[in-house]
């Protein structure tokens, strides 16, 4: 069984929403507090408390400073960070995360990475924030997490340099190949740091995954809306094969019926070159009986945007459906064996324990085909019956 985490932003996202959320779905406070006592600071509390938001019953988590400095470099972060007792993947993730919020900082300041400032970003409550999330989901195990698209308000906030447009730019930059809608609210719904959370933690923004529900949890914001101020976050299972991979995908599919067939060939290979998992073609009868074509792309939710700008430019289709689609797949691994006709590399995957699916590659049999003037299938079960002699 696989633990996986989906975080539904109902109203957004931040680090202090992510924190009342794990509590609410069943995270003991007390463990999250000696999980944070790692840091070995002294400075701070973790105080949570039950709220009602639009009738909605919720945790709020605060995070109470005495340290009155909000504003550290990225090296005092990663001092502090590398200082503690966290394990060491919490470390790493951590520093990564900050790195990430550095990097977009430093780009709109127009500064080196080491140089950075961070306001805001740089007190403790954000770093608490941050390892807080990480220690969180160790402690109940989550394996895999998702998200939805998230919604943007407008507006303006105040910053360390004064008034600042939402989303603020450090937020803007973190999305970038996110999913994201607008909102008719003029309130900061994503902060800088729920930005770099989501996106540094989620494999994919989309709807709600295939699992088994154990518990849900409710995390509040500080302020109240006109709608639920919250994130809910929904905790499950997966039933998984430890030689399967779960993946998050979207499919990208047009109908077509004035294209010059020729230039399918160009762009299915341009498709693949951007990134594309798969594309394939369909005949279907369209609309006044004409037939036409069903041009399907899969693709990981990062690559969506170029390969829908590529289907728009390099095919005559006027509108692109979308769909996210979980794929179950089996690990594999590449290995090279040596055959009578030369050096062919094969696709192995493990069913179970024992049995295997063996998959020469089409370009290396093809390639040594042609070169030797043999039959294809006689170099594929050539390379086959030299690796089963092998194994």
């Amino acid at each position: 069984m696989k633990k996986i985490a989906y975080f539904d932003c109902l109203a957004g996202v931040s680090g202090d929403m992510i924190l009342g959320a794990l509590v609410d779905a069943g995270l003991a406070e007390q463990d999250l507090r000696q999980g944070l006592d790692a840091l070995k600071l002294s400075d701070f509390k973790l105080i949570s408390q039950k709220v009602y938001k639009n009738g909605f019953r919720a945790t709020k988590v605060d995070i109470h400073i005495e340290d009155s400095l909000t504003e550290r470099r990225l090296p005092e972060i990663e001092t502090i960070i590398q200082g503690s007792d966290l394990a060491g993947d919490i470390k790493e993730k951590s520093i990564a995360i900050f790195h990430r919020i550095g990097a977009v900082e430093a780009k709109i300041h127009g500064t080196k990475l080491q140089d950075i400032h961070l306001h805001e970003l740089g007190g403790l409550d954000t770093i608490i924030d941050v390892v807080g999330t990480l220690v969180g989901l160790d402690i109940l195990d989550v394996k895999r997490v998702l998200a939805s698209p998230l919604p943007l308000g407008r507006g303006f906030t105040c910053g360390e340099h004064g008034s600042i447009p939402l989303p603020a730019p450090a937020t803007l930059a973190l999305l970038e190949g996110v999913p994201v809608v607008g909102s008719d609210l003029d309130i900061e719904m994503v902060t800088p740091t729920g930005a770099a959370l989501l996106t540094s933690l989620a494999e994919s923004f989309g709807p709600i995954p295939a699992m088994t529900l154990i518990s849900t949890g409710y995390g509040a914001g500080t302020k109240d809306l006109p709608i639920p101020n919250l994130i809910r976050l929904l905790l499950g299972s997966q039933q998984t094969d430890a030689n399967h991979i779960i993946e998050t995908l979207v499919m990208l599919e047009t109908n077509i019926d004035d294209l010059n067939p020729e230039f399918y060939d160009h762009i299915l290979a341009r498709l693949f070159d951007a990134g594309a998992l798969d594309v394939w073609l369909s005949s279907i009868q369209m609309k006044k009986n004409r037939p036409g074509t069903l041009l399907v792309v899969l693709c990981t939710p990062k690559d969506e945007a170029v390969l829908t700008s590529l289907m728009f430019t390099e095919t005559t289709t006027l509108g692109i459906r979308k769909r996210t689609v979980e794929r179950q797949s089996l690990s594999r691994t590449i290995e090279t064996i040596e055959t009578p006709y030369g050096t062919v590399r094969v696709k192995i995957a493990q069913i179970n324990e024992g049995s295997k699916k063996i998959s020469p590659e089409y370009d290396d049999c093809r390639r040594i085909a042609q070169r030797k003037g043999v039959p294809i299938i006689d170099v594929y079960n050539a390379a086959v019956i030299a690796l089963k002699d092998r194994s």
